[in-house]
């Protein structure tokens, strides 16, 4: 047979088996293991006679690449070392390793190689990109998450980003080994956590937000009912009463959206010990805070923000968002009422991702305000004393 011949005859069935596997939900998390591979030998006995013995012989490995696989993000998936995949067209993938963005050799040949890999990665979780939907958010089956923007949106082809997902959190102790805490920090962490105040956890994209969350629910007690909510399921609490709420976004069809504000005041009818809400990004910031303030002592949350006081604004502004038609110094006055102390968690030049203040929440005549408790001084941890009453109530003397 002409090798082109050839080569259009494997491209072809590849497709073929691609769109079977697709629609007959055969779209497990993807590789190359050997209940795909037999699944492919199935399909290409079935329906590729057009190949020759050769190609129907042994693992179908050209086949099954195009079919099933994610072509070069396979190796990067695999190393535990990677903790994000970026993907710009057919350009060189980039990852971050250890804090840090390296470029490596890999690279999808053709656009058709790179949305092939996209279909495959959101099949499973029963998401599609296309043009009527070209931005796209999903979670594997491993718990990584997944963005997708696609032409014309972006630019220089599609755009695929992977955040992996750790099946098990730092505990606080390897967060100090690390540098990311320190052991007064940690101690008053725990005090803090004991004490049931309410937490916020506040910082840019990227700076380890969701791990401190998890560092704090390790110091929760055993017996507590610990309700989750988050947009994209990350936390894996180690309690044994944990529930784990997760939004949905609306199916193809414009219905079914669950949003994160709907399960925080469906979470208050679960009879919860504690809330931990993943990211706080809407309205849903006034049903915490009104959570908060009503009884449900020692929840945690997390919200983007620079700095502790940043962090305050950004819930006073999300809380307003809600539209109930509250005026805004009430709004001020509910956060100063409900939060007490606000983490700032930094990404550092180098890539290292730490703690660089806890900030007790006080209340001022304009509305909430906020005081340090813990810095970094060139490295080094500060604590600054006293506590507010309010606090030192609760906490006891202040730690350290």
């Amino acid at each position: 047979m002409d090798p082109a011949a050839h080569e259009a005859t494997i491209d072809d069935v590849a497709e073929r088996l691609r769109g079977r596997l697709l629609e007959e939900a055969y779209a497990a998390p993807a590789g190359t293991d050997g209940a795909a591979d037999d699944r492919v030998r199935r399909l290409v006995d079935r329906e590729a006679a057009a190949l020759d013995a050769g190609d129907r012989r042994g693992p179908p490995q050209p086949t099954l690449g195009r079919a099933l696989g994610l072509g070069p993000l396979e190796p990067l998936l695999r190393d535990p070392a990677v903790d994000e995949i970026l993907v710009s067209g057919t350009r060189p993938v980039w990852v971050e390793r250890g804090g840090r963005l390296e470029p490596t050799t890999a690279r999808f040949e053709t656009e058709a190689d790179l949305r092939h890999a996209i279909e495959r990665l959101l099949a499973p979780a029963g998401r599609r990109a296309d043009e009527a939907e070209p931005v796209c958010d999903a979670r594997l089956p491993d718990g990584s998450r997944v963005n997708v923007v696609l032409p014309p949106l972006a630019v220089d082809g599609p755009a695929l980003t992977i955040r992996r997902f750790r099946p098990r959190g730092l505990h606080p102790d390897e967060l100090v080994r690390g540098g990311s805490w320190t052991e007064p920090l940690r101690d008053l962490l725990r005090a803090a956590v004991d004490a049931r105040l309410n937490i916020l956890v506040c910082g840019g994209t990227g700076s380890g937000k969701t791990t401190t969350l998890g560092a704090l629910a390790t110091f929760l007690a055993d017996g507590e009912r610990v309700v989750t909510i988050e947009d994209t399921a990350e936390l894996r609490l180690g309690g044994a009463h944990v529930v784990r709420l997760e939004a949905r976004p609306p199916g193809y069809d414009g219905r079914g959206e669950v949003t994160i504000r709907r399960l925080v005041r469906n979470a208050l009818r679960m009879r919860p010990d504690r809330i931990v809400v993943g990211e706080v990004r809407g309205p849903e910031a006034l049903d915490m805070l009104a959570a908060m303030a009503t009884g449900h002592d020692g929840s945690l949350g997390t919200v983007h923000a620079g700095s502790p006081e940043e962090a305050l604004r950004r819930i006073e502004t999300l809380a307003l968002m809600a539209g109930v038609g509250l005026p805004h110094a009430a709004i001020r006055a509910q956060v100063a009422d409900a939060l007490d102390l606000v983490i700032h968690q930094a990404r550092e030049q180098g890539g290292a991702r730490r703690v660089t203040a806890v900030a007790e929440v006080v209340r001022l005549a304009g509305g909430a305000g906020v005081r340090d408790l813990y810095t970094l001084r060139d490295g080094r941890p500060v604590m600054r004393a006293p506590l507010s009453p309010r606090l030192a109530g609760r906490l006891g003397p202040a730690p350290g």
